[in-house]
């Protein structure tokens, strides 16, 4: 019962560490822990890696709505009204785009947060940085990365049964 309390609080805090640390795949871990510790539930796996990714990409989301103070060296060296090329004209239309389909905002995040395809800390700071609303967010979030780590917590198991 403790060596998986342990694990649960590894997955955590590896969960968390992956979402804010791109280079750490918390995918290889889940696997990995799934095919060491078969006694874990996958869905109890699968839900706390959820919350603790979606708490840290969360951080991400806040800090491109601006509501969270990035450190100096991470901020912005020039005027942001100084650039006003063809780039900025294409993000206001996307913020706008997001703001007046709501309905196509949650589905590319949904389609991100399970497939990351495109990657998911690239929606999320869009996201931010767009004004999706933080419920939208937030329930896209949890059920499309819910959905990606339940299937990789529950195919070792199946690709074990079928051969």
């Amino acid at each position: 019962m403790l060596t998986s309390i342990g694990l649960i609080a590894s997955a955590f805090g590896m969960s968390v560490a992956s979402a804010l640390v791109p280079v750490i795949s918390v995918e290889i871990f889940v696997v990995g822990l799934v095919l060491k510790s078969p006694e874990v539930p996958w869905w109890l796996l699968a839900l706390v890696v959820t919350v603790g990714q979606i708490g840290g990409k969360l951080l991400y989301y806040y800090a491109a709505r601006g509501l969270i103070q990035l450190p100096r060296f991470m901020q912005r060296k020039s005027d942001p009204g100084r650039h006003r090329g063809r780039w900025a004209a294409w993000l206001e239309r996307f913020r706008f785009s997001c703001q007046t389909r709501p309905v196509w905002a949650g589905g590319v995040l949904l389609l991100s947060a399970t497939a990351s395809l495109p990657p998911f800390l690239a929606t999320c700071v869009i996201a931010g940085w767009a004004r999706v609303p933080v419920s939208t967010f937030l329930i896209t979030g949890l059920v499309g990365r819910f959905a990606r780590f339940a299937a990789l917590a529950v195919a070792p198991g199946i690709m074990i049964a079928w051969l």
